[in-house]
């Protein structure tokens, strides 16, 4: 049997956040295997699919820190209105980022344009191991380490062919593999699962008029309903619903789902003229009981899965990895050690648990359907409408809930000098 590759810490998941974490060690002398069953690309791939996220401000230091920002920033629209509204109600909120003294309150990027980006990083890295495609087989983790047997993935060898395992020890294990992480079951981190038996039903919709940098966030009887803008002058709409009507949004010929669409929007945004194809997935809220455990570290969708009301969970991810980097950047002994996982824990949980809050209360307080909520909803839009101090508050909302800002958001490198 081949001897184990020895690595102090091994990713497990190359989607958008274990991707940054890899480019995020690059350089620090750590020894980094980063394994990936799908290779970028792929339209199996699931962060990397022809969604759209919206970074905010933090997320954009972080990736200009790491040197990918320059690769994005031609294909991502600036956000710089943000416009809240419900249907049935007159009150609305409107956010200028010249009145918050900012050029954008975030801005929106293809998906793939993000992974691109990130992958010629990772692929002209000379510290970092990669093994993609590869699939683990087996984990095992205790006090004294962690072992993994990694495969390649199906179709990378002919069939009836014996997999090769590759066996690989690591003093830690991140989970960056996603809501049903595979990493977090084998260290026995239970999660606690909400489902809001919604659907988000997600495409690109061109109007008869480019877009002016307005990302719209509309609260609809039958889910929310998001419109961000994209860099062609059309817009990426998420739009969550019960599955049923999701299913029924689904069958609609294309003229079909606009007229919906229309209906349920109005024509803020002009007349809907054009979409794209339609894809769905469905929303559910998961929380892992715990972010640590021996030698394991959760980030990302392994840690906690949110809604994609507020737009907040890659950039809470995102944080989750620039954190862990420095962390263990910055860790002259063991760097799977209790103390320092403690530590990473201690840092990020003001800003997981007030990210998380964020969005479940937004989800619930606007489907709240008992009697006078609606009115209270509509008289606290435009309350907040007319608050600078709640309005310079919400504008800070994509920099973090609390607890230290990583370095890499603060244009700083992981590294201590």
């Amino acid at each position: 049997m081949a001897e184990a590759l020895e690595v102090d810490v091994a990713i497990v998941g190359g989607g958008m956040v274990g991707a940054s974490l890899a480019a995020a060690l690059g350089g620090t002398g750590l020894r980094v295997l980063l394994a990936e069953s799908i290779p970028f690309g792929e339209q199996a791939q699931p962060s990397f699919d022809e969604r759209t996220t919206a970074l905010g401000n933090a997320s954009r230091r972080i990736f200009t820190t790491l040197g990918v920002w320059n690769d994005i920033a031609p294909q991502a629209a600036a956000i710089s209105t943000i416009h809240v509204s419900e249907a049935g109600r007159f009150g609305f909120a409107r956010l200028l980022a010249s009145e918050q003294g900012i050029e954008a309150f975030g801005y929106v990027a293809p998906n793939r344009v993000i992974g691109a980006a990130l992958w010629a990083r990772l692929g002209a890295a000379a510290d970092l191991a990669l093994r993609v495609p590869a699939r683990v087989e087996a984990a095992r983790i205790d006090t004294g380490g962690v072992h993994l047997s990694l495969s390649g993935s199906a179709g990378a060898v002919p069939p009836g062919t014996p997999a090769v395992m590759e066996q690989v020890r690591a003093r830690l294990v991140v989970a960056a593999d996603g809501a049903h992480s595979q990493i977090r079951a084998a260290a026995g981190i239970a999660t606690e699962v909400e489902d809001y038996d919604q659907v988000a039903v997600v495409a690109n919709v061109s109007a008869h008029s480019p877009h002016d940098g307005t990302a719209y966030e509309r609260f609809t009887a039958a889910g929310p309903l998001a419109l961000l803008p994209l860099v062609d002058g059309s817009y990426a709409v998420i739009r969550a619903c019960r599955p049923a009507h999701a299913a029924q949004l689904l069958a609609l010929a294309d003229a079909g789902w606009l007229a919906e669409l229309q209906r349920q929007f109005g024509w803020r945004a002009g007349r809907f003229v054009r979409s794209g194809r339609r894809a769905s997935y469905p929303l559910r809220l998961t929380r892992a009981t715990t972010s640590i455990a021996p030698r394991t570290v959760l980030i990302g969708n392994a840690a906690q899965a949110l809604h994609p009301v507020a737009g907040q969970g890659f950039n809470l991810g995102l944080r989750d990895a620039a954190m862990l980097a420095e962390v263990l950047a910055n860790e002259a002994g063991d760097v799977g050690a209790p103390a320092v996982l403690e530590r990473f824990a201690a840092w990020r949980v003001r800003d997981r648990a007030g990210v998380v809050r964020f969005t479940d209360s937004l989800v619930k307080l606007f489907g709240d359907t008992r009697p006078g909520m609606g009115t209270l909803r509509n008289l606290g839009l435009l309350l907040f409408d007319l608050t600078p101090p709640a309005k310079s508050a919400l504008a800070r909302v994509s920099a973090g809930f609390g607890g230290p800002a990583p370095r890499l958001a603060r244009g700083l490198p992981v590294r201590h000098v």
